[in-house]
């Protein structure tokens, strides 16, 4: 294929898509119908319905049972701030995640204990099958469903203490960093990475998205000494949400 030449769908695609985002096409409006864009763009029908599914899989149209594909309307993305790990005070889980104190949040949670996979464990530093504190997490800002957060604990750094259980307890609802002070564990590092992936179909449903439509995952891992205390995965929807970072210069 030449330099710059593309498939006929994903031409078509292109022009269908900038008519969405000049405003052409608006919000609510029924995209042409798999006929028109046929006879409009001079090609068959097997294109003209790529390039529909197209439009489908970048979260630009919608279909609807029995009625058509219709624009979506865009959110606009709000701001998740993150500042690193936080020092003893009073920090919430939610302020944990979300560090912009002008947006109000709240949460629910519900913690188990569990068998480590292959995966967590690598990150926790400990053998597989090592017992872990499985904690879930839906926040909310503003009332509206904003992250949905895993994190585990070894219980070898906290079974059988006050903060073994992160909601219950005399620190119920602080932080990390605050309840591991408790039993006298330093946090003095936080690692993050940042990657997007397809939204699994109960997250999406959670998070008010589509199934298949792309998600932010932050990696989290807190650590005392060198050693992991803790490791959590924070998802967001990636149409909806953008990491802002605060780096202090040193």
């Amino acid at each position: 294929m030449p330099f710059g030449e593309q498939p006929a769908y994903l031409r078509v695609a292109g022009d269908l898509r900038q008519k969405i985002v000049d405003g052409v096409l608006p919000p609510h409006t029924r995209l042409p119908s798999q006929a028109r864009i046929r006879e409009e763009y001079g090609v068959s029908d097997t294109v003209a319905l790529e390039a529909r599914k197209v439009l489908m899989a970048e979260g630009l149209v919608e279909g609807r049972s029995g009625s058509g594909t219709y624009v979506r309307e865009q959110p606009v993305p709000r701001r998740i701030a993150r500042v690193g790990f936080h020092a003893v005070g009073g920090c919430t889980p939610f302020r944990q995640e979300q560090t912009d104190e002008r947006v109000r949040g709240t949460w629910e949670s519900s913690s188990e204990q569990e068998a480590a996979s292959s995966a967590v464990a690598g990150r926790l530093r400990i053998p597989p099958g090592g017992r872990v504190m499985r904690t879930r997490y839906l926040f909310r800002a503003e009332g509206e469903p904003a992250m949905l957060s895993t994190s585990w604990e070894p219980l070898e750094v906290t079974g059988r203490t006050p903060v073994m259980l992160p909601e219950e307890g005399p620190l119920a609802g602080r932080g990390v960093v605050e309840r591991m002070a408790a039993i006298d564990v330093v946090v003095d590092n936080v690692i993050e990475e940042v990657g997007a992936r397809p939204a699994l179909a109960e997250e999406a449903m959670a998070l008010g998205g589509v199934p298949g439509h792309a998600v932010l995952v932050i990696s989290r891992t807190y650590f005392a000494g060198g050693r992991p205390v803790e490791t959590a995965d924070i998802i967001t929807l990636a149409d909806r949400y953008r990491v802002a970072y605060h780096l202090p210069v040193k």
